[in-house]
């Protein structure tokens, strides 16, 4: 299907997320030749190596200071510019933030088409089948490319990584770009103070909506996410009533996760939380209400106060960590 494959590794806060390595185990069973990883930024050429190890034949890198933060002007201009050098037959991206953004103007002035947010991929090479949820979730498409330049995005936590290698070596190169004319200058980036697994990309994840009445509700809940080395995440619900900040948000207009463990507490279910969350691989819903929405996509459903069942979760899981 594509005999050269370019995959965006993409670097916040000077390491390569995860959804990079992902994107290369894509372009992997899509390429019948090269996966090539490319590294936009102000200083990324170090992290090369990274990429090399979970699967990329070779690197090419682009540094210039107007890529030390992220405008869609500044990376379309770097990413066309190693497209015309190296005239790929596909491109894979996170489906993230700057994705979503950048992907769109790239497919442009590529005039190529896009398949966004693949979750799965079946068959390989020139057979593969590109997998998408549509209509919020509610049903999936197959996409199949006949022609063209194999353009998409990955959701990310979906597709498996391969195992690192870091014995595996590969070409380094850097191109020179001048990157100009912005109409997007980035002078500051100010940073909401947080620590802990990035949202998008947790095994697991612990929301509340709001059945945690308050933002104090919340701090069971990230005591839970901490314990079990995951995220917290809200309902729309708990956001509009400052419960917590929007960052935190999961949903149709939030973010999309699929972790490996969704607990949901306090969470009526409402369509538009379930189209950010419903194709987590385990779900696990608290609630008083033996009739909220949530059960019916729960694969187990606690009915109870929230208040009384997570500490309750606390102390086992504390029980289990002690014992083993």
């Amino acid at each position: 299907m594509a005999n050269k494959v370019l995959v965006l590794g993409e670097v916040r806060e000077g390491a390569l997320r995860n959804v990079s390595f992902e994107a290369i185990a894509a372009a992997k069973q899509i390429a019948d030749g090269e996966v090539v990883g490319v590294l936009l930024g102000d200083s990324v050429a170090n992290l090369a190596g990274e990429l090399i190890a979970y699967g990329a034949d070779r690197v090419v890198t682009v540094e210039h200071p107007h890529l030390k933060s992220y405008t869609s002007d500044g990376y379309s201009q770097a990413f066309l510019a190693v497209c015309e050098q190296e005239k790929p037959e596909g491109i894979i991206l996170g489906h993230t933030s700057l994705g979503k953004d950048l992907s769109p103007k790239l497919a442009s002035r590529l005039n190529s088409g896009l398949i966004s947010d693949v979750t799965e991929i079946e068959g390989a090479g020139e057979d593969a089948v590109f997998i998408r949820p549509i209509y919020s979730g509610k049903a999936f498409e197959k996409v199949k490319i006949k022609e063209g330049i194999v353009f998409a995005t990955i959701r990310p936590n979906n597709i498996k990584p391969l195992e690192k290698n870091a014995s595996l070596t590969g070409d380094v190169a850097s191109i020179s770009v001048d990157v100009q004319n912005l109409r997007t200058i980035i002078k500051d980036v100010v940073r909401k103070a947080s620590t802990g697994v990035d949202l998008s990309e947790a095994k697991i994840v612990v929301a509340g909506g709001r059945g945690v009445k308050s933002a104090e509700g919340f701090e069971p809940l990230k005591e839970l996410a901490n314990l079990l080395g995951g995220a917290v995440g809200a309902s729309r619900g708990a956001c509009d009533a400052d419960y917590c900040d929007y960052s935190l948000q999961i949903g149709q207009t939030g973010k999309v996760v699929t972790p490996d463990l969704y607990i949901a507490a306090g969470i009526s279910g409402a369509i538009q939380h379930l189209a950010g969350m419903s194709n987590s691989k385990v779900i696990v819903a608290i609630n008083k209400d033996p009739e909220a929405n949530i059960f019916k996509v729960a694969d187990y459903g606690i009915v109870g106060d929230l208040f009384e069942v997570v500490p309750m979760l606390i102390e086992e899981f504390k029980a289990l960590k002690v014992n083993s």
